[in-house]
Formats: C-alpha cells, structure tokens, sequence
C-alpha cells in the first residue's frame, strides 16, 4: 500500500468525538480515530491535526454572552479534546505533541512554526489545539491555515456525513451528493463545507480538501490511499488536468475496441450490417456503434 500523499492535516470535528452520545469525550471513540490514524502514520505520512470544540462549547451557539468571551471558552474545548486525543495516540506508543495557539505551558507547547515542522519531519503528530488564539475564527479556519503552514498536501475533513451536499442529507432524501468540486463552487454554492474565511483560505492557497464520514471504519486510510471515496475539493486546474486525462483514456479504449472488432468484419460486399457486432465504449458502458451513428453505403455493391 502506497499512500498518494506525503503530509497531510486531519480536521476532526468536536461532536466526531463524542460518539453516539453527542457530548463529551467517548473514550471508544477517541481510541477509534488514533488507531486509524496510526495506520497512516506507519505508512510514513507525516499527519498534523485540528480538532472541533463542538462537543463542549460552541462560541457562536451563545445567545446573551459576549462573542469573543465565548469564543475563547470554545478555544479552552478544543484543548481538552487535543488533550485526549493525545493521551490515546500516546497509548499506542505513538510520538504526539500538541500545541496551542493560548499559551499553557504546562500542559502544551505554545504553538510555533517551524517548531512543528520540526516534529512532523522526525516523526511526531503535532496537535493543534486553541484554534488561531482570536476570537471570531472557526477550527475551520484553523486548519485552512495551519494547512498552509505546515505546507500539507491536502486537508482530510472528517465529518459525521460521508460527502458534501446540496443540502442537509438528513433533512432532504433527495439531497444531491457531490464527488468533485471546485473550490469556487463551494464558494459560489454556499455549500456549508466549511465557512466562507476557511473555504477563501483554501481557494486561495490551492489546498485540497478530501470530505468524508469520520465514523466508517477505514476511512481515514482509504483516504490517503486515494480510493472514491466522500468528494474531494480542489482548484479548477487540476480537475480539468484529470477530467481531460480521463477522456482522452476512454478515447483510446474506444478506439482500441473500435479497431479489435473492425479485425472480425470480413471484407467483401460492402453493407452496415458488417458493423452490427461493432461496440464501442461510451461513459464507461460497451454500446452497440450502430447505436451511436447512423451508418450507410452510397452503393451496397461497392
């Protein structure tokens, strides 16, 4: 197994932590998430990670409290939640550190830069806890940025949907499921990806975002293995870079079959019927040529 990416940053969410019971740490839970990651690690990816408060706080659910009181009580949240994430990857015997952009010396570095980088590259998962240490700035927006930092690869965005939609799959049956976007469409859409700071930030940086279900088992590794899986969100180049590497690969194929079944028409009175066993491919599926083209002969004699 050769995973397709080198470094990567695992945004998880608070409430992905809290399990079933959608409050707190589930120490199940938690021991989940290190035991996939550690599978990637092993791999040789060097992993940094964000963490969600949502499982304790959410600064801007508070109706009467100040703002920015409220977004530092969330910052203290996804402290805990590093923390514990922490303790579990440690208790796998892997290297973890976690940084915090609030000073706390005693129980986390602070965070610095090239600090991190440092840890990464010999081996260690480097938490990021306390968000970007400002009031008014998602855990989203951390990632997006310590993304940039960190130079990662790409963003896995472990959510508790397994993809990016139109709309609330819960909420709609006939919500519809994206595979691909761009990081314009997301803007454009309003998808509810993530807020339009951290969305920006990624658009602008040219980071990709791999969205996925955080609760399915293996996930994380598929992810980094590069399977179909959840949609990807990536700037506009390299989707059209791949789009036109997939036609021109069907195209051959076409033409390959195309030239296997001319082999079998034998020569002689010319007549369209000779071209009845002819198949082509079309998006994937084997389709009669006869079905695609009308096909005739000025003189049948010829």
């Amino acid at each position: 197994m050769k995973p397709i990416y080198d470094r990567v940053l695992l945004k998880i969410s608070g409430e992905a932590l809290a399990g079933q019971q959608r409050f707190g740490i589930n120490e199940a839970m938690t021991r989940k998430v290190a035991q996939e990651v550690k599978q990637i690690h092993d791999l040789g990816v060097q992993v940094a990670i964000v963490v969600g408060g949502g499982n304790f706080w959410r600064g801007r659910t508070s109706k009467d409290m100040d703002r920015a009181t409220a977004d530092y009580m969330g910052m203290l949240a996804t402290v805990m939640n590093s923390l514990a994430l922490q303790d579990a990857f440690l208790a796998l015997g892997v290297p973890t550190k976690v940084q915090t952009a609030i000073e706390m010396r005693e129980i986390a570095e602070p965070y610095a830069r090239r600090k991190a980088l440092s840890h990464l590259e010999h081996g260690s998962i480097v938490i990021f806890g306390a968000g970007t240490g400002n009031p008014f700035f998602s855990t989203d927006t951390t990632a997006a940025l310590r993304a940039a930092e960190m130079d990662v690869d790409t963003i896995l965005l472990a959510k508790n949907v397994d993809a990016v939609y139109d709309k609330d799959p819960a909420l709609y049956p006939d919500a519809k499921k994206f595979s691909r976007l761009t990081h314009m469409e997301v803007v454009e859409k309003d998808l509810k990806v993530m807020d339009l700071t951290a969305a920006t930030l990624c658009k602008d940086n040219n980071i990709k975002i791999h969205v996925f279900a955080i609760a399915e088992e293996g996930n994380v590794m598929k992810a980094v293995l590069g399977e179909d899986i959840g949609t990807i969100i990536e700037s506009e180049a390299p989707m059209m870079e791949k789009i036109k590497k997939n036609l021109e690969e069907k195209s051959k194929k076409s033409i390959s079959v195309l030239k296997e079944d001319l082999n079998t028409v034998r020569a002689g009175r010319a007549n369209p019927a000779l071209l009845d066993k002819v198949m082509v491919d079309y998006y994937g599926s084997p389709t009669p040529l006869k079905s695609l083209a009308n096909i005739s002969v000025p003189d049948p004699r010829t």
